[in-house]
């Protein structure tokens, strides 16, 4: 089963995904501690989620490993799941009531960086981390090591 997961192709644009990914998540986690009161535990009282100083720093943890895990390629589809449904609940505890009260376009404008995350999170989970990550260098040192044919030079 973990060899599934951990499969993936040999595609170098999945770093560029990866990097997007990454980066965001690692930035957005570092921040719920540097700055509680408006992105970690003040932003996740404001919006009415339970244990706000608990969640907030729960979630800048699962953000800023995950994305680590996530830049480096190593268990990509592993780190995707949680980044997912972090994404999921900051779609319908703060993106969705915009759409009640402010309309679709509104919506849509604040939501963008959200649907990219979850988007290129979504890609990362189908695909995995691709060439240039720890998982296909995982999967290259388990595969048999193949047999090289010895060619005699010329010259013997």
């Amino acid at each position: 089963m973990i060899k599934k997961m951990i499969q993936t192709d040999n595609l170098a644009s999945t770093l560029l995904i990866r990097l997007m990914v990454g980066l965001v998540f690692i930035s957005e986690g570092v921040q719920k501690f540097l700055f509680p009161a408006i992105r970690g535990a003040g932003r996740f009282e404001a919006i009415g989620l339970p244990n706000p100083e608990f969640l907030g720093y729960f979630v800048g943890t699962i953000e800023v490993a995950g994305g680590l895990l996530v830049l480096v390629g190593l268990f990509t589809r592993f780190a995707a799941i949680p980044l997912l449904i972090i994404m999921s609940v900051a779609l319908y505890t703060t993106k969705l009531p915009m759409f009640s009260l402010e309309g679709f376009w509104n919506m849509m404008h604040a939501s963008r960086t959200d649907l990219a995350m979850t988007l290129g999170s979504l890609f990362l989970l189908v695909m995995g981390g691709g060439a240039f990550s720890f998982d296909r260098r995982l999967i290259i040192s388990k595969e048999k090591p193949r047999k090289r044919d010895f060619k005699k030079p010329d010259w013997i």
